[in-house]
């Protein structure tokens, strides 16, 4: 019998087991998590979760039950310590060696951290990652409280948001000239900037942190311009790196991540690698897309071929994230976009990327109408003009049909 092993118990790993059954494997299955709980959603982390608005169960992506009902070994609290690719096994850390015919790296990422030089390992200095990161931090979101946001990328908006609709008096930095630098348009950084601010928070862009303060836990916050403020909490949320050292550890091929082909194979014939650990091929270039829908759809790819299918992966990247009243969601990536369109609608609007004459993106505020537009144009290659976009007397379903 065959025996598949999954390294990664998150989005991806769960995603990948599953198809393996529904796909009609019927070998040994094994899946090896880190963490005491079984395979969970992340994003309501910094949400519904963070604001108790969800139960802890209900963040499982599956009932525990699925697993013994799919008969899929699935070990928690287990970590693996050693990968063998020359005699195809791993090693966990309890001692116990297992075998695998195929093997699959869906370990995710970790956050960024702050040195310890500087604060970063002070109490009351969070990340915001696992369910254990959550539940660490949410007694510090009380009324009154005061917060420092490291970093003005969407887990730090999402988590100032949270902390702002608490009662939390909150602050974020952000080195780079503006919010959102990195992954949005000018205009998608203007308009969270102007939303966080008319809810409170206070925006510090093209200012960095210099050092936490504090013997034990935190207490305050020293700024790049010499500003002091004091503080009960602090949030690091300046991005997230790959877990790659069992791969790298076994000479796989790296590059933004664990190098996965269009078949999500590694460099190694009988490993495969998905989710936010590994990286993937996107309109000609090498990326690593981090977001559910991508965990989700090159795990199941990995595991068609696994099974010796044969699929190549195109992702169609999509994204959202939540925030006070206002729901974006994102179609496409745009990178290298030349310029941006905006569309307002009656209660919400859109940005269109364009790469020259090709629509390749979509931001859409409280718009899920002209997101799911954009979303299909894209995913279609058709790339309608701006001055079609931006006309509030365009039939944007009649865009789909040109």
């Amino acid at each position: 019998m065959q025996h598949f092993v999954v390294i990664g118990a998150g989005q991806a790993g769960s995603s990948l087991v599953a198809k393996l059954r529904s796909a009609g494997f019927d070998g040994k299955i094994t899946m090896i998590g880190a963490e005491p709980v079984p395979p969970y959603q992340r994003p309501p982390l910094s949400k519904a979760y963070l604001l108790g608005e969800m139960a802890q169960e209900r963040l499982y992506l599956r009932s525990e039950a699925f697993y013994a009902d799919q008969d899929i070994d699935l070990r928690l609290h287990t970590r693996a310590v050693e990968l063998h690719p020359d005699v195809q096994a791993v090693t966990l850390d309890s001692g116990e060696v297992l075998n695998y015919d195929a093997l699959a790296l869906t370990t995710g990422a970790h956050p960024r951290t702050l040195p310890a030089a500087i604060g970063g390992t002070l109490d009351n200095v969070f990340t915001v990652r696992d369910l254990a990161d959550a539940d660490a931090m949410a007694p510090a979101f009380r009324s009154g409280a005061k917060a420092l946001i490291i970093g003005g990328g969407y887990i730090g908006l999402e988590a100032a948001a949270v902390a702002a609709k608490r009662g939390v008096q909150v602050t974020v930095v952000e080195m780079a000239d503006r919010i959102l630098q990195r992954v949005a348009a000018p205009q998608t950084s203007d308009f969270f900037r102007d939303l966080h601010q008319q809810n409170g928070v206070t925006i510090r862009e093209g200012v960095g942190l210099d050092r936490l303060l504090g013997d034990d836990a935190v207490t305050g916050a020293r700024l790049t311009d010499g500003t002091e403020m004091d503080i009960d909490f602090a949030i690091v949320g300046v991005g997230i790196t790959p877990a790659t050292v069992l791969a790298e550890a076994a000479g796989l091929q790296m590059d933004m991540g664990i190098a996965a082909d269009e078949q999500s194979r590694s460099s190694d014939p009988h490993i495969w690698a998905a989710g936010d650990c590994a990286s993937c091929l996107f309109d000609g270039q090498r990326i690593r897309i981090e977001s559910v829908g991508n965990a989700i759809d090159q795990a199941e790819n990995a595991a068609l071929n696994m099974l010796g299918r044969n699929v190549a992966y195109a992702p169609n990247p999509w994204f959202w994230s939540d925030q006070f009243d206002c729901k974006l969601q994102i179609a496409g990536l745009n990178l290298g976009y030349t310029d941006v369109h905006v569309r307002m609608g009656d209660a919400g609007r859109s940005h269109w990327y364009y790469k020259g004459a090709q629509l390749i993106a979509v931001d859409a505020m409280n718009d899920p109408r002209n997101y799911m537009v954009g979303k299909r144009l894209i995913e279609a290659g058709k790339s309608p003009s701006p001055a079609q976009i931006t006309d509030p007397d365009t039939d944007m379903k009649a865009l789909l049909r040109a």
